[in-house]
């Protein structure tokens, strides 16, 4: 039981880390190319990641990990940071945030087929409860406005929810730290060379708060919500913790109306109070 609390509390302040990623990404990407801000987070993520395992003397994983490895690289380090920041020239860090409801689903899918977990039917129930009532609040605000934006966000729920299951089970023999640390030391060679090609030509115009949200995707989004989000995955179980992305729209919404002013409607705050309830469902029958 302390295992399965310390999951969740873990998983908890990861989804706080991560609900700030949007937020930022939307203002990053006023002045930095989406490909650029993608591998420059990932890149300086990277850096980070490879002190951190010589510091600790990591060992490096062995062959039969380093496939695990690059599905989470693809997943988490590459896939859901552009396709977002592609989203996020058509559509708003507000409107964006709620398609993350559908992330618990997908990952709770690829938990199953990757992790070998085995949920209780009522799990599902409240699962796909939760991810419908964020999905049709979203459908209701406006899809046909930007198809685009949406889709480019369907598809990087679903390569998150990949790159999550399978870190998280990695996580179970290798650590959660180091699943994403090599996940970015993997990708580091290839980060770096394409942020050489699509570096700015000048940073001298680019403001404050474009470098802040480059510093926050790269360190907390790439790095450090990881380390926490994989620890709770593999304690409290990958689809179980997973569901916790359900309060992501919440703290997301929070602040792109406090730090972005985008308007957020008592509908938006309504599913959000059902999701809850739905999380408190799932956890309640994720064993």
């Amino acid at each position: 039981m302390e295992r399965m609390t310390a999951g969740w509390i873990n998983g908890l302040i990861g989804v706080v880390i991560f609900s700030g990623s949007l937020p930022a990404t939307r203002v990053a990407v006023a002045q930095f190319d989406p490909v650029f801000l993608t591998v420059a987070r990932a890149a300086i993520a990277g850096a980070l990641a490879l002190c951190l395992l010589i510091a600790f003397r990591e060992k490096r994983p062995s062959g039969r990990d380093i496939v695990s490895l690059v599905v989470v690289a693809l997943g988490v380090v590459v896939g859901f940071p552009l396709l977002t920041a592609l989203a996020l020239q058509h559509v708003t860090s507000a409107h964006s945030i709620v398609f993350i409801g559908l992330l618990p689903l997908a990952t709770a899918t690829f938990g199953v087929i990757r992790g070998g977990e085995r949920p209780r039917p009522a799990f599902w129930l409240f699962s796909i409860l939760g991810s419908a009532l964020v999905a049709g609040f979203a459908l209701t605000q406006g899809l046909s406005a930007s198809p685009l934006g949406d889709l480019l966000m369907l598809a990087a729920v679903l390569v998150c929810g990949l790159g999550y299951a399978e870190g998280g089970r990695l996580s179970r023999t290798l650590g959660g730290w180091q699943v994403i640390s090599w996940a970015l030391v993997l990708s580091l060679p290839v980060m770096l060379a394409v942020a050489f090609l699509y570096r700015p030509a000048s940073f001298a115009g680019i403001e404050t708060p474009a470098l802040v949200g480059l510093a926050y995707v790269s360190l907390f989004s790439m790095l450090i919500g990881f380390i926490f989000w994989y620890r709770g995955l593999s304690q409290g179980g990958i689809a179980a913790v997973g569901q916790l992305q359900l309060l992501q729209p919440f703290f997301g919404l929070a602040l792109a109306a406090t730090l972005l002013h985008e308007p957020v409607t008592w509908a938006m705050l309504g599913v959000t109070v059902a999701v809850i309830l739905c999380v408190m469902g799932a956890r309640k029958f994720a064993k």
